[in-house]
């Protein structure tokens, strides 16, 4: 199985690298106030995707550590004096 994974992760990589590569044309942006910065355009593409991939992880954040804290305070034990049951005499 590993070795499977690695093969895609590898056949992703090469086609990244090939899409990056044929994408170096200069493009510019223009921010406010005449600012202009130019760049190639497979830096603005992965910017752009690792930008909306980070406000999509900081999104989750809040509901994973909820969720964490409520399933470590059920595996807590329930405060207060524990009960023993109540002995069966044997039959």
């Amino acid at each position: 199985m590993r070795i499977v994974t690695w093969t895609i992760r590898l056949v992703v990589f090469v086609l990244l690298a090939a899409f990056a590569a044929k994408n170096v044309q200069p493009v510019a942006l223009r921010f406010y106030f005449d600012l202009a910065v130019e760049t190639p355009l497979i830096l603005v593409m992965f910017g752009a995707f690792a930008l909306g991939a980070l406000f999509g992880i900081l999104a989750v954040v809040p509901k994973v550590v909820r969720q964490r804290r409520e399933i470590s305070a059920l595996k807590r034990p329930p405060p207060g004096p524990e009960v023993p049951p109540p002995l069966v005499p044997p039959l």
